[in-house]
């Protein structure tokens, strides 16, 4: 509801004409009076009054809420030095990997490293005797040739190698890698033997391996599992885990059996 205006009393205007005395002097005209603002109520007795500047002015949480505020408060510090830890592990973690970086380019720079090769140079099978109704043990007499190409690389094949000949997921004969160091520049063959022990074969094996021995191929998978170190100048590496794996076809499985085909792949595992 709109509130109601009042028109101000207006002092009429024969008042502010100007007047004339009997002197002839025409005075001045009056202003008009308007009503004074109300004059601030002054406070009562004893009590003071403080002005502070708005920009002054602190908030302050009530009461219920002061716990809250306490706790929040507490939290930045922990996340602040929890802050700081974190960017100077990532840091150092970072100058680690640059500086490692740096190193690896400046010895692929300084010693070329080539990859080594590995295959099967020779295989010859006893006891391998399918007409048996009985175990078998056969004995697998493998040459294994290692070429090492590298101008400043040696290699050092350690104690703990592992060597097993596996037909259709059975282990057929196991052995080792004898313990040497290869220099630089160097093709070494080496001969190991493999033997099986009270090794079971099914009936479709059997069958499978007669079938294949006809035809003059029989597949075989020979593993290699063996650990080196390379040695770069007077300092050797850590030990080094190099896997080879190896299919060769042979023609017979007889002391006489020649290999058909061959193809080696390895693998190296730096950890």
């Amino acid at each position: 509801m709109a509130d109601r205006v009042h028109p101000m009393d207006i002092p009429s205007t024969s008042s502010n004409l100007p007047s004339s005395n009997n002197s002839g002097e025409v005075g001045s005209p009056k202003q008009p009076s308007y009503p004074s603002p109300a004059k601030p109520v002054p406070p009562p007795p004893g009590t003071y009054v403080v002005q502070v500047p708005k920009d002054q002015i602190y908030k302050y949480p009530p009461p219920e809420n002061s716990h809250r505020y306490e706790s929040l408060t507490k939290r930045k510090p922990r996340r602040s030095c929890c802050c700081r830890c974190f960017c100077f592990i990532f840091s150092v973690i970072l100058i680690l990997i640059i500086s490692l970086g740096i190193i690896t380019g400046v010895l692929y720079l300084v010693y070329r490293p080539e990859a080594p090769s590995y295959n099967i140079s020779g295989m010859t099978i006893k006891n391998f005797n399918l007409t048996a109704s009985s175990t078998i043990s056969p004995e697998f007499n493998i040459s294994v040739r290692a070429e090492n190409p590298n101008n400043k690389l040696g290699i050092y094949y350690r104690k703990g190698s592992f060597l097993t000949i596996v037909y259709a997921g059975v282990d057929l004969s196991t052995g080792v890698l004898p313990a040497f160091y290869q220099p630089t520049n160097n093709v070494t063959v080496f001969k190991t033997v493999l033997k099986g022990s009270n090794v079971i074969l099914g009936s479709a094996v059997k069958s499978t391996l007669r079938n294949e021995q006809l035809k003059g191929e029989v597949p075989l998978r020979v593993n290699i599992k063996a650990p080196v170190k390379i040695k770069i100048g007077a300092v050797k590496t850590w030990e080094i885990t190099v896997k080879v794996k190896c299919d060769v076809t042979v023609d017979a499985l007889t002391v006489k059996s020649k290999l058909v085909s061959k193809d080696c792949d390895y693998s190296v595992r730096l950890w």
